[in-house]
């Protein structure tokens, strides 16, 4: 049985690029930049958590992180191409993680929108996970996710297979997700738009804390209608031209500035 700690025949990860579709390649590039993004933004958590994307093409593949590597290390060749078990599919130096699949899985495989997921353990996101209230509606931000806002409830570290029916029923339609006393997730059916939702996720999160420090008592609700009115100008189709239109290359020029090696 394999364990997280299984380490694969090592592999040459510097020259993926020739060995991969033009189409892949695309993925890893952007799947490696979120990768780097979340450590641009405090999100990550030591090696933990992770960021998946779907293979484009028949095949049921998937790329996640290499289980001894740093966010801010990951380039779009280091990147582990997995099977729908966590397994890879081909040879690799790194150690990869199977448990740690369990969630990305069960959404990769049910949710039509889910070919990217990812999930982070965020100090915010954790603390709102463990609010009664959940999510409030007193940001735009907030408004922007809890109208397509799912919950799960904790069930302790992710290895139970079994979990994953669960999961899939507590997201149904929805795109964003707080795992109860966990942390945050988002999907969407690119990378650039998964990462938007869970840039928005985050934002609502810590602003959420922050301002708790008012108390509920000091908090200005919305006018009554205008969180509806704001997930009627936010629909799914507007997050997705402005995550890759507008938002994503932006963020990539960014990236590029600060360190290119990311496209390596």
């Amino acid at each position: 049985m394999a364990t997280i700690f299984d380490i694969k025949s090592a592999a040459d990860d510097s020259h993926i690029r020739g060995s991969v579709s033009p189409e892949e390649w695309q993925v890893r590039v952007d799947l490696a930049a979120a990768y780097r993004l979340v450590a641009y933004y405090g999100w990550d958590d030591l090696i933990f958590t992770h960021l998946s994307a779907k293979v484009p093409g028949p095949d049921k593949h998937f790329l996640i992180n290499p289980y001894d590597m740093m966010f801010d290390e990951i380039t779009a060749s280091s990147l582990v191409k997995i099977d729908v078990e966590g397994q890879p599919v081909v040879p690799t130096a790194h150690p990869v993680n199977p448990a740690g699949f369990t969630i990305h899985s069960a959404l990769h495989m049910n949710c039509p929108d889910a070919h990217a997921v990812m999930h982070l353990h965020t100090p915010a996101g954790q603390a709102v996970s463990a609010m009664e209230c959940g999510l409030l509606e007193h940001t735009q931000t907030g408004m922007v996710a809890r109208g397509d806002l799912a919950y799960h409830e904790y069930e302790g570290i992710a290895t139970d297979l079994g979990e994953r029916d669960r999961l899939v029923e507590d997201m149904g339609d929805k795109h964003y997700m707080i795992l109860r006393n966990h942390g945050t997730l988002a999907i969407g059916a690119s990378v650039p738009e998964a990462f938007l939702r869970l840039y928005f996720l985050e934002r609502a999160c810590d602003a959420q804390v922050k301002m708790l420090a008012a108390g509920r008592d000091g908090l200005h609700n919305p006018p009554q209608g205008t969180p509806e009115k704001v997930r009627e100008q936010t629909p799914e189709e507007a997050t997705a031209l402005v995550a890759k239109q507008l938002a994503w290359p932006a963020l990539l020029r960014k990236l590029d500035r600060i360190d290119p090696s990311f496209r390596d």
